[in-house]
């Protein structure tokens, strides 16, 4: 069972997990290339490109001339321990077990503008690249999407012929449009989590973002294997919800 999740914008590079070895990003090259095109934008340029305040705009203009490879242990963390917000606090990877650990580095795939796809252990750099972003990269590729155009499908595609087939997708809609959905060789399954508001059970953000970390660290610890496994998922108040819910497309809900 392979989970795909979306990355956080804000970053703490201050943290990292306790383990022994660390991973290599998957697509060096590509990143490189991506960093090659920011690294000739004027901060004016990058600005309105991504729509930051002059602050964020000087960090991110920084982080992209300061990037180089190759990552080491000295100027790099691993991606399952920088990423912040509800995802990655419902995640907590740092409290995992060295055991929990090494489950996710085989089942957990962090989807990424710059870096593709990312393992938890996968050493990285600071950077804001998010995958909706109108990057034009030259006068075919006008946006992420068409840069990383077949590249993540296929290496989804290969780790899925290597496993069950199984793609639990807990990613924001943002990020799961670069998965060429017709082309996953195995069986795609969507989770969404509800809040009943008056009798109507809405999405609500904030809630919704955390209980996919939690969803991902419970398929984690429970060595979940199944999709009806995946509906004895029960944190925080949520129950699987079946009048809701479709044979790919699993609601869970709470009062």
């Amino acid at each position: 069972m392979k989970i795909v999740i979306s990355p956080a914008k804000s970053l703490d590079f201050s943290q990292t997990l306790d383990f022994d070895e660390f991973s290599s990003i998957q697509f060096e090259k590509e990143s490189q290339l991506l960093i090659d095109k920011l690294k000739k934008l004027s901060k004016k340029q990058l600005s309105e490109l991504m729509k930051l305040s002059p602050k964020l705009t000087d960090l991110n203009y920084e982080r992209y001339e300061e990037w180089q490879l190759p990552f080491t242990i000295k100027n790099s963390k691993p991606a399952g321990a920088v990423f912040t917000g509800e995802v990655y606090k419902g995640l907590d990877l740092s409290s995992l077990s060295k055991e929990n650990l090494k489950k996710a580095q085989e089942s957990l795939r962090i989807l990424s503008g710059l870096y593709g796809i990312l393992k938890p252990l996968d050493l990285i750099q600071p950077y804001r690249l998010e995958m909706g972003t109108k990057l034009n990269y030259n006068a075919k590729i006008k946006n992420l999407y068409q840069f990383w155009d077949t590249k993540i499908t296929n290496q989804l595609n290969k780790e899925l012929r290597e496993d069950d087939g199984i793609l639990v997708n807990l990613a924001s809609n943002e990020y799961f449009k670069v998965i060429k959905q017709k082309n996953i060789e195995g069986e795609i399954i969507t989770c969404n989590f509800k809040e009943n508001k008056n009798g109507v059970y809405k999405i609500i953000m904030m809630y919704a973002k955390n209980a996919r970390g939690k969803m991902s660290r419970y398929i984690i610890e429970n060595n979940l294997k199944t999709k009806e496994e995946l509906m004895t998922f029960d944190l925080d108040g949520y129950v699987f919800n079946p009048k809701l819910s479709s044979d790919n497309d699993f609601i869970f809900t709470r009062n």
